[in-house]
């Protein structure tokens, strides 16, 4: 390596040997030039990288394949939740109900009670509002504070209301219902062993608690024992197989394994666990939601002293669009765009009428939309993502809100405004699929007329700061850029990327987009090629 790139290359943020000489000013070379060496070294040069870095206005500043094809992994949040702010508004909100029929002369609900799910991503999750490290409770390491299970409180809240009514038993069964979305659970090529986890959590518009389940693995104090599992569930749901062991050192130790066939209720543990091994705490799916939804819904109802003469049942709404994805994707026209006006009521767009006489005897409405933006794309938070995907595949008078009608909805928003159709596919709102592709120019293109709208200043404090919060918390937290990094991170499989603004030395705010695909797996030496970019951005002049 030339000594004088070197140098500059350690302003740039790179780790520097003590035996190099005094930086310089890294203007002594070009940004080109830093970039070229940062991927030159062995262990990056065989991935494929793109890069595009634009002004705030979007003029160039440097490109590097950035009119190529790209998993984005998260970074599809970027576009999935700018197109939210667009078109359903940051104040946008979604309301939870119980319906049924009531007499109020028995004070009793002949026939079925319907939890009647409205797409409220915070439906019972403790998530908002998003707190950032720093400004968290501090706990004594040695003395943490004991895990406190989910209260279920807006669970809890409709019952509350029904006793309020004077509500005493319900002659019928409990209902879990999400059919304002299509049962849709897992949209095109998400991965079969994401399934088990909560960040693959099947989609449906009765969610709650973020539609998983805490699971906390602990070794036993006796080895050759089994592990200590407590599966958090305020209903039995699953039925744990441990097949664990506990053994003397970590030398010994596999870790431990969770496996659940797609339909089963059955989570298998198997391996070992180290007789010193701090508890392992993972998050499982709920195989489907509005059951579970329902099933603590009728166990808080008896707990509240109201009778319940029927069981749970679930009612979903099967697709019924046969044309394939992508053929029906591109035969979207922009001529009417969807837009904020094109508001939708929840209680008229239920496919199916509720029965005659069916009332609302309870309701629950959820924290504005632009809270729940914040969380995520602080937290990268899948569920969500899709969430916001298909209430914008309702959008337009009471539309489908399957996947297909949310792509096609963002698809519209991005071409409306200049956004080269060409250069980005999107089978999901999360980027959990594999089959998403965009180019780093169209993300920088987002992020460049993102900066135009009146949602930007909600948007841009909704990306993980530098070295402060969200996925950034431990990344570049030293200055120049601590702080002054604002970018959405992402990660799947051997594809990774990181898009957004910077403040950079000379004083001005710039776009990047550093895209990366097919590094080997296991490696994150791309992710420290990644921040060296980033580094020699934010010393451009």
């Amino acid at each position: 390596m030339p000594r004088l790139l070197a140098a500059a290359l350690c302003l740039a943020g790179s780790i520097c040997a003590a035996q190099h000489p005094a930086p310089i000013a890294p203007s002594a070379f070009s940004l080109a030039d830093q970039i070229g060496h940062i991927l030159s070294a062995p262990d990056v040069a065989r991935d494929h990288w793109g890069i595009y870095v634009t002004t705030l206005d979007g003029n160039p500043i440097y490109a590097l394949n950035a009119a190529q094809l790209f998993q984005p992994a998260s970074n599809a949040k970027l576009f999935t939740t700018s197109a939210a702010l667009a078109l359903l508004g940051p104040d946008r909100t979604f309301t939870t109900r119980l319906v049924g029929s009531f007499n109020p002369k028995s004070h009793i609900v002949e026939g079925d009670l319907i939890l009647l799910g409205a797409g409220d991503p915070n439906f019972d999750s403790q998530d908002l509002p998003y707190v950032a490290p720093a400004a968290r409770p501090k706990s004594d390491p040695k003395h943490p504070a004991p895990h406190q299970p989910n209260p279920m409180r807006d669970i809890n809240e409709l019952v509350a209301q029904l006793v309020a009514r004077g509500i005493t038993q319900i002659r019928g069964d409990v209902v879990g219902d999400d059919r304002l979305f299509p049962w849709e659970p897992y949209p095109q090529d998400w991965a079969i062993d994401d399934a088990v986890w909560g960040y693959g959590a099947p989609v449906s518009a009765l969610t709650i608690a973020d539609n998983q389940l805490r699971l906390e693995i602990a070794p036993s104090p006796v080895i050759g024992q089994p592990a200590n599992v407590t599966l958090e569930q305020t209903v039995p749901y699953y039925v744990i197989l441990n097949q664990t062991s506990t053994v003397a050192t970590r030398a010994e130790s596999t870790g431990v394994q969770v496996e659940r066939t797609v339909g089963s209720r059955t989570l298998r543990l198997y391996g070992s666990i180290a007789l010193r091994d701090e508890p392992d705490v993972e998050h499982v799916a709920i195989e489907d939601p509005a059951e579970y939804a329902a099933m603590v819904l009728r166990a808080t109802l008896i707990e509240h002293g109201l009778t319940v003469s029927g069981t749970v049942r679930v009612n979903h709404r099967s697709p019924t669009d046969a044309s394939g994805f992508l053929s029906s994707l591109r035969k979207d026209a922009p001529e009417n765009p969807p837009s904020v006006s094109g508001t939708y009521d929840l209680n008229a767009c239920v496919t199916e009428p509720l029965p005659p006489g069916f009332v609302t005897l309870a309701s629950h409405t959820s924290q504005p939309l632009s809270a729940d933006i914040v969380l995520t794309n602080k937290v990268s938070q899948n569920l969500h993502a899709e969430l916001l995907l298909h209430h914008l595949g309702r959008l337009a008078g009471c539309r489908d809100g399957s996947t297909l009608e949310g792509a096609r909805a963002i698809r519209t928003f991005l071409t409306v405004n200049q956004i080269d159709p060409e250069e980005f596919i999107f089978f999901d709102g999360s980027g959990l699929s594999g089959h998403d592709l965009v180019t780093p120019r169209a993300t920088a293109r987002l992020l460049s007329f993102a900066a135009t709208q009146p949602w930007f200043a909600v948007w841009r404090a909704s990306l993980p700061a530098a070295g402060e919060d969200g996925s950034l918390t431990s990344r570049f937290s030293q200055p120049p850029l601590k702080n002054h990094v604002f970018a959405k991170t992402g990660t799947l499989s051997e594809a990774r990327a990181l898009s957004g603004y910077l403040d950079a030395a000379s004083g001005r705010t710039l776009i990047f987009s550093i895209m990366v695909g097919n590094h080997l797996p296991g490696t994150s030496a791309d992710r420290a090629a990644m921040d060296q970019i980033v580094a020699a951005i934010q010393a451009t002049q």
